[in-house]
């Protein structure tokens, strides 16, 4: 019978709902999978009783964080929007400090970072917390080293993650740490998740959406690069297409799409091949050549480069089971 590991979910009023029931239900799910009681779970805050989350649902947290003599084997801290009003909160970051002393690993999803740099945990470390605030967390406490675009960060015992969901994953790498990859992987499956993202990969798990632009000229321009990727979408090519010279074209693209155009015709390409990859068979080489990627070659370095995962393992991730 394996051992119970004790885990403290540290909220506050205002923090994300999800922060919590994600770690939450991968712990439980655990327990349930293995027919073994892995885990414990406790939900702490500055003061027993009702915390609002951001959405208004309201938690009951049984402890005070910081309180038990019994340290815990897990502690993690939630974040969300509204972490601001805890960050001036000393009885909450003095029991996040005392509890994590005695804790085996320490935690946080998403802005929890904050609070445990606020408590002088993490002078030195790597962390990551949602890609919104990283240049918060960079400004604030200059001496961490915040990587933005990472789904999770493990330094020594300390672990830091990204934003909402991100929150399973870290929980999940917590899991394969303790228990191995099987039961991780049965978890992903039972609660209907992808299969674990590594912590290097993108945050992003999509691009973000960009606006229809206001100019006629770029709208007709927008769709015709999606319906011709494999074109030669040079910016002499885009610039003539548009009726504009390569110059003022560069400056009235950036002022409306927010980037280069370079970069908005590689995003483009990004995204047809991760959609081929998800949904086709195609081999590597059919994928590249169809997103005006060329080469395997190139498809493989751009995702490395954006995605920080290979095409392949991409693809073993998140493709449809059909095409498997």
């Amino acid at each position: 019978m394996a051992e119970s590991r004790r885990v403290q979910l540290v909220i506050f009023e205002g923090f994300q709902l999800l922060d919590l029931a994600g770690p939450a239900d991968v712990f439980n799910a655990a327990t349930i999978l293995s027919g073994q009681p892995l885990y414990t779970v406790e939900t702490l805050a500055p003061r027993a009783g009702p915390v609002r989350a951001l959405s208004g649902v309201e938690v009951i947290a049984t402890g005070r964080v910081g309180d038990s003599s019994d340290p815990a084997d897990t502690l993690l801290v939630t974040g969300g929007l509204a972490f601001g009003p805890a960050l001036r909160r000393p009885d909450l970051i003095e029991g996040i400090k005392q509890a994590a002393w005695g804790a085996r690993r320490v935690g946080a999803v998403c802005a929890g970072a904050f609070l445990l740099a606020e408590a002088g945990l993490l002078r030195e470390r790597t962390v990551t917390t949602h890609w919104a605030g990283s240049t918060g967390l960079t400004e604030r406490y200059p001496d961490l080293n915040v990587e933005p675009d990472r789904i999770y960060v493990r330094d020594g015992r300390f672990w830091t993650s990204a934003g909402v969901t991100a929150g399973i994953d870290l929980a999940l790498a917590l899991v394969t740490a303790d228990h191995g990859p099987d039961l991780a992987r049965e978890i992903s499956r039972w609660l209907v998740v992808y299969l674990q993202r590594p912590g290097g990969q993108s945050q992003f798990s999509a691009p973000p959406a960009t606006a229809e632009p206001r100019l006629e000229p770029l709208r007709d321009l927008q769709r015709w690069i999606e319906q011709n990727l494999t074109a030669d979408l040079s910016l002499e090519v885009l610039a003539k297409r548009a009726g504009m010279s390569t110059r003022n074209f560069s400056r009235v693209f950036a002022a409306e799409f927010g980037t280069t155009p370079a970069r908005y015709v590689e995003q483009a390409r990004l995204t047809t091949a991760r959609r081929l990859l998800e949904t086709t068979d195609l081999p590597l080489d059919r994928v590249a050549a169809a997103t005006g990627l060329r080469r395997p070659e190139t498809l493989y370095r751009t995702f490395q480069r954006i995605l920080g995962v290979a095409p392949g393992e991409y693809r073993e991730r998140f493709a449809h089971p059909r095409t498997r």
